[in-house]
């Protein structure tokens, strides 16, 4: 799949991010004038110029929410699964591409980091840990994860989030992070998240803070309503993704994550080329 649909795809959007800033050194006959350090050339008394270096190789990180509501899933895979399966495809494309690619699980806490290095060998390890990696917490922290990789990302990086966003409070996190950071938000959800079956009486356990619930499925506005403020919540997260400038892919486990993929990075390359 990678060398047949995204590795081309995948390098056509995320190139080298060009110039990055070297060393500053005197000026020299043929210099670009624009090019002169105006503060350094003020202390020394005579010119000295910028100099930059092409960066070809990018950083990208997988920030991977393993919290219990990615735990759930009713049509042949968990959100989780799907979330995993998703960020090895995109990791393999990003080695073929000879970048260095990093891994970071949470769930209410940081619960691993890998940092991003290059080769097949260290993206065989990620998907290793994607897949058998145990959280010992169950709740849902983005403002954490967020926090974190803002602190050790010392470059400007790629960051995959990969969550269901059942959270609140990171608006601000998120902000400030993408301002910095190119973040791409994979949103991953269950299609028994937006709709209640008509059954009757439901016992709904929640899988991050062990709270159960009753509740009458069976009953119209009960229904309405449930599907009423999934809905409102879904489009609360991506208005807030727009003002931030944040791309959003949407997943849902009943269907192929591939054409929202590449639909993601067939609009972005056209957004690129304006």
């Amino acid at each position: 799949m990678v060398n047949t649909l995204f590795s081309g795809e995948y390098q056509s959007v995320f190139k080298g991010k060009g110039m990055e800033f070297a060393e500053v050194r005197e000026y020299a006959p043929g210099d670009d004038f624009r090019t002169i350090d105006w503060n350094v050339s003020a202390r020394m008394g005579h010119p000295y110029v910028k100099e930059y270096t092409e960066e070809r190789e990018l950083t990208v990180l997988f920030a991977v929410d393993l919290s219990g509501s990615a735990q759930f899933g009713t049509r042949g895979r968990f959100k989780a699964e799907v979330a995993a399966e998703i960020a090895a495809v995109i990791a393999m494309a990003a080695i073929k591409n000879n970048d260095r690619v990093g891994l970071l699980l949470f769930t209410d806490r940081i619960e691993q980091f890998v940092p991003p290095k290059k080769g097949r060998r260290h993206a065989l390890r990620l998907i290793r840990d994607l897949l058998a990696f145990e959280p010992s917490g169950r709740g849902t922290d983005l403002s954490e994860a967020l926090d974190y990789a803002g602190r050790i990302l010392r470059h400007r990086a790629i960051i995959f989030l990969i969550s269901d966003f059942l959270d609140t409070g990171f608006e601000k996190p998120l902000k400030v992070i993408s301002r910095r950071h190119d973040v791409v938000a994979i949103t991953v959800s269950d299609p028994r998240e937006r709709e209640l079956p008509d059954v009757g009486f439901l016992e709904l356990f929640d899988a991050e803070s062990d709270r159960r619930i009753v509740l009458d499925s069976g009953d119209r506005f009960v229904r309405e309503q449930f599907e009423y403020l999934v809905t409102e919540e879904g489009a609360r997260l991506s208005r807030l993704l727009r003002r931030l400038s944040i791309d959003q892919i949407e997943i849902e486990t009943d269907r192929s994550y591939v054409p929202p993929l590449i639909s993601f990075f067939r609009a972005r390359e056209r957004k690129l080329a304006r």
